[in-house]
């Protein structure tokens, strides 16, 4: 009765009548929106490119699928052996730098894997320093006089993607160690176990799924990677997706290679969820007690201290040292107007794909509030599986639909009025930002919908009791209690955005170049100088992440 007298004194309908069907109808056009590119790419599947296929598959196709096998297991062996190591150090040791060590471990997240393939080529190669140096203390005057292993290799490539993408398997392990019992592991030493082996037979399996949630995630970032692949010379079906593309013009065949690339993330994730599911571990007391870490001296916190250093050394210091000495060395020639633009032009693209997703994700998360049917939700979680998707997947499932919309048009407007439309949307900003919501939305929602599930439902009562319809809560009580939540959200897609490489190479406008971009023309031209500072600046950029997720941390752990 109160709520109804309530409603007819504001002149509003009851909660319940209040634009609910306009929420569902918004997250189902988002989720629409946000599938489309990826369900084009799959029916493509079934488009007539026969000769160009044939041509394909006799000749190329095999080498993609060994290429992109052997990089899915060196990457998912290296990731392995850092991540898990080193977060079981850190967590279960106590040892000189080791509470430095727990949040600098996340420092080579902010270096994409194509920064340090540019700069360990440019570092190891014959006029590098270390080979300069090399032959300056042994004497040896040519190639001839020793053998020096070759960077630019698919070996490389697994070492590249190795360091920067162990953090992802790092930071889960290590939250999934810090949640077991101490009692756990004193069951397990009272009946004889070492560290050692308490660490394989409990700590280990009690960890499983969460090993292979990072796992998962690592995969599907080495399988979208190009610009490491490309720079070494290795075949895979990214580099395949963008060759057939640009190179070949053959649209068709280019989406039969991205399905193809496709169906290798999809039997990632059906793989990654059936081994959590086969593997679930439970505590068995109620009482919980955190773990108390060893104490390491001697020799073992040595080598504790070169575990966990070397790792962050190749993965960031290193890198990023030599970039920041040659863009210093080298002001003049790099921090000129043409870097201002890049600079510029990366800004624009981040922050309006950062403004938006930001929106796009707190609509469906507060739509899934206000509607928690299966529907909805179904929809919420489909639009937000796009960051599985690679980028090279999702720029030819944006440009050809849009690329057919604007042929639409033109012909209309030309059959119609005798004018001419020419490209409205494929080959622009508009196009490339599309791209970027569908690939990097996910990371907004996913930090949208933590933030909104805070907030108590009684206030969404309140609200309601007041007359207040769901837009008038959000805008005036949801929306300030999570600005903060809000802003990460943002500035996580706004990262993601200035490191994108493969769909930014594919759907940039023409003359309109990024920092990721320019530093990969500059790569392949064997311009290192040049590069270093747009190099470093998204290096800089990419901490702002790694802060966060210290913050974080930190602060629960406080």
């Amino acid at each position: 009765m109160p709520l109804k007298i309530s409603a007819l004194l504001s002149g509003n309908k009851p909660w319940h009548r209040l634009g609910l069907p306009g929420w569902t109808v918004s997250v189902i056009a988002i989720a629409f929106l946000i599938c489309a590119p990826v369900l084009f790419v799959l029916g493509s599947m079934f488009s007539d490119s026969s000769e160009v296929w044939s041509h394909l598959v006799s000749t190329v196709l095999g080498s993609y699928i060994a290429n992109s096998l052997w990089l899915i297991l060196g990457v998912g062996s290296g990731v392995l052996i850092l991540g898990v190591s080193t977060a079981w150090l850190v967590t279960m040791c106590r040892f000189w730098g080791s509470r430095l060590f727990e949040w600098a471990l996340l420092l080579p997240l902010a270096a994409p894997a194509y920064l340090l393939a540019y700069t360990y080529t440019n570092m190891l190669d014959f006029f590098g320093p270390v080979q300069t140096w090399l032959r300056q203390l042994f004497g040896w005057t040519s190639v001839q006089d020793y053998w020096f292993p070759n960077v630019r290799s698919l070996w490389g490539a697994i070492a590249m993607l190795s360091l920067v993408l162990y953090p992802y398997v790092y930071l889960i392990t290590r939250v999934a160690f810090l949640e077991q019992s101490v009692r756990t592991l004193e069951a397990a030493r009272s009946l004889g176990c070492t560290p050692w082996r308490g660490f394989f037979t409990v700590a280990l399996p009690l960890a499983r799924p969460a090993i292979m949630a990072g796992l998962a995630l690592a995969l599907m970032e080495t399988l979208s990677d190009f610009g490491t692949v490309e720079y070494f010379g290795v075949n895979t079906f990214t580099t395949g997706i963008y060759r057939t593309w640009l190179g070949m013009g053959e649209r068709s065949a280019a989406a039969q290679l991205a399905a193809c690339l496709l169906l290798f993330v999809i039997i990632l994730i059906v793989l990654e969820r059936w081994s959590r599911k086969q593997s679930r571990y439970y505590e068995t007391s109620s009482s919980y007690q955190p773990i108390k870490p060893f104490s390491l001296t001697g020799g073992r916190a040595i080598l504790a201290f070169v575990a966990c250093f070397l790792p962050i050394a190749l993965g960031f210091l290193a890198p990023a040292a030599f970039l920041l000495h040659m863009t210093i060395k080298n002001a003049e020639e790099t921090l000129d107007d043409n870097f201002l633009q890049l600079a510029t032009n990366s800004l624009l693209l981040a922050i309006t794909t950062a403004a938006i997703a930001m929106v796009l994700a707190l609509v469906m998360a507060y739509g899934q509030r206000l509607v928690p049917k299966l529907g909805m939700r179904l929809a919420v979680r489909t639009a937000a599986m796009g960051y599985a998707i690679p980028g090279s997947v999702i720029a030819v499932g944006v440009l050809m639909p849009l690329g057919q919309l604007d042929n639409t048009i033109d012909s209309w407007m030309r059959a119609t009025f005798g004018l001419s439309t020419g490209l409205l949307f494929s080959g622009t900003i508009i196009a490339l930002v599309y791209a970027y919501l569908v690939r990097f939305l996910a990371i907004s929602f996913n930090t949208v919908e933590s933030s909104l599930g805070k907030i108590k439902p009684s206030l969404d009562d309140a609200s309601r009791s007041l007359g207040y319809g769901p837009t008038f809560t959000l805008i005036k009580v949801h929306a300030p209690l999570m600005w903060g939540g809000l802003l990460t959200a943002a500035m996580l897609v706004f990262v993601d955005v200035m490191k994108e490489l493969p769909a930014t190479l594919i759907m940039r406008p023409f003359n309109f170049d990024t920092l990721a971009v320019r530093v990969y023309q500059y790569a392949s031209d064997e311009r290192l100088i040049q590069a270093s500072a747009p190099a470093l600046a998204i290096v800089l950029v990419g901490i702002i992440p790694v802060i966060l997720l210290s913050l974080k941390i930190a602060k629960s752990q406080g």
